[in-house]
């Protein structure tokens, strides 16, 4: 007998798969003092995984969950993608504009802890 799981599509278990790498990496930056301010942000401009607070730092936080070199994964045209959203944030509040805005990466590998990259681009990064 088969299940739901084994029913669902490339597309879903990906979808699936996304979403509990986010949930992990959530948890591993409160674990290091930050507050989650928001999750999986969208707007027509673009959207991020996870938007972080400590201290006076904002990190908009990427998350890939992939065998690969996920830091490859991360392309100038999606990097600019999430810059934009970024901004689009901030524009709707305000008192977060204030802040330092950091742009991070969080990789996640199977069997492995998170691999944080503080500062993985800058938005004037090409």
């Amino acid at each position: 007998m088969s299940t739901g799981a084994d029913r669902a599509g490339p597309r879903l278990r990906a979808w699936r798969h996304g979403r509990r790498a986010e949930t992990i990496c959530a948890w591993w930056l409160r674990l290091r003092g930050y507050r989650i301010v928001a999750s999986r942000y969208r707007c027509p401009v673009g959207e991020i995984d996870l938007i972080a607070r400590r201290g006076r730092i904002l990190a908009f936080v990427e998350v890939k969950a992939r065998d690969e070199d996920a830091a490859e994964a991360l392309r100038p045209r999606q990097r600019r993608r999430i810059v934009r959203a970024a901004e689009a944030f901030l524009q709707r509040r305000p008192a977060l504009a204030r802040l330092d805005p950091r742009f991070d990466l969080i990789v996640l590998r199977r069997r492995r802890l998170p691999r944080h990259v503080p500062g993985a681009w800058r938005a004037d990064d090409g």
